[in-house]
């Protein structure tokens, strides 16, 4: 669909996760208020943790989340909420994480 502020069409973004729970009880907190703090914003889950199989380089072992947002700026205001930001309090001490916003495809004409 056209996106009159990009003068394109509009794209899905990911937010991408790589976490290593460390404290499962203060972590398992977290897990429970995010769902809400992200469908405020647009998203979904597309993954959550799950059975991962590394096929190429160094094995990954952490928990692997991968968000849908219908746009980039919709995921980055998500991460950036007071509602996430009060989630995201729980998981600190409890996890070590990386996490990393990337537009999704462009198609060509």
């Amino acid at each position: 669909m056209p996106d009159p502020a990009r003068g394109a069409i509009a794209v899905a973004a990911y937010i991408i996760a790589l976490i290593e729970v460390t404290d499962p009880e203060k972590y398992a907190q977290y897990a429970k208020l995010t769902p809400n703090a992200i469908a405020k914003y647009g998203g979904r889950f597309i993954v959550r943790g799950g059975k991962s199989l590394t096929l190429e380089g160094p094995p990954e072992s952490r928990r692997i989340v991968t968000l849908e947002f219908p746009t980039f700026e919709q995921a980055q205001a998500f991460y950036n909420s007071s509602d996430y930001q009060h989630a995201k309090s729980f998981r600190d001490g409890a996890a070590k994480a990386t996490f990393i916003l990337v537009d999704g495809h462009h198609p060509t004409a």
